[in-house]
């Protein structure tokens, strides 16, 4: 459990059903805490919300907030700052709130309408590809999650990431755009390599070209993951990994 947490659990309320935060909300489940509900806008994201978390309440926005000791944003950045600022002009933030995001480019500043209402803030990004479905359980395990929040909420992001299954990692709030850039050109640049191997492969004539490129890919980043590694223990520890 989170510290000081006085091994109860926290009623977790979920806004933006997309691939990101069903997951999410089903890792904390797992972990103990209590699914306080969910919102869900289209067709698609209500059937994944139903598909995940069974029996949790799809909710309006305002009501997820009412019901939540921790409340998990889980939508576009660009769509982060207005739900943040709107939420706060209605007055839906609670004092002592945990106001989580997922979205990699902001750091905690983007929750500076909910920090003046008295709400806690953390930045948490899982670095994986999600799906939106219980194959990222899975793929959460032995991922890391950047973890931003003012020194003395740091622990209680670590707990979480941990809680999910993953690697806390801590990123500065300085570095967040560029951290958000590197994961981003990593996941297109990766996209982008498939692509261009398998549609070589297949215009030879060859059959299953996903399976030929599969184990040389693999292999390849398995090698060169081994060998950033190992530059990585040869330097010592980096200049943030003492942070606390």
């Amino acid at each position: 459990m989170l510290p000081g947490a006085q091994e109860s659990r926290l009623g977790v309320g979920v806004i933006g059903a997309g691939r990101v935060g069903p997951v999410l909300a089903r890792a904390l489940a797992g972990a103990g805490h209590a699914i306080t509900g969910i919102s869900a806008v289209s067709e698609e994201s209500r059937e994944r919300a139903e598909a995940m978390l069974p029996g949790v309440p799809i909710l309006e926005v305002p009501e997820v907030v009412r019901r939540s000791e921790l409340v998990l944003l889980a939508v576009p950045g660009d769509e982060l700052p207005g739900l943040v600022a709107g939420l706060a002009a209605t007055g839906a933030w609670q004092p002592g709130q945990l106001a989580i995001h997922t979205a990699p480019e902001h750091g905690t500043g983007v929750l500076g309408p909910a920090l003046a209402a008295g709400v806690i803030p953390i930045a948490l990004h899982p670095a994986i590809v999600f799906t939106g479905t219980s194959l990222d359980l899975g793929r959460l395990s032995g991922a890391t999650v950047a973890v931003t929040a003012p020194a003395p909420v740091l622990p209680i992001g670590q707990a979480l990431a941990v809680e999910m299954g993953a690697e806390p990692v801590i990123v500065r709030e300085q570095d967040r755009a560029a951290y958000a850039d590197a994961i981003t050109a990593a996941a297109e640049l990766s996209r982008a390599v498939v692509r261009q191997t398998t549609d070589a492969l297949r215009a030879l004539g060859l059959e299953r070209p996903d399976r030929l490129a599969g184990g040389v890919l693999r292999a390849a980043v398995e090698e060169e993951l081994l060998a950033a590694a190992g530059r990585d223990d040869a330097a010592g520890p980096g200049p943030h990994d003492d942070e606390s």
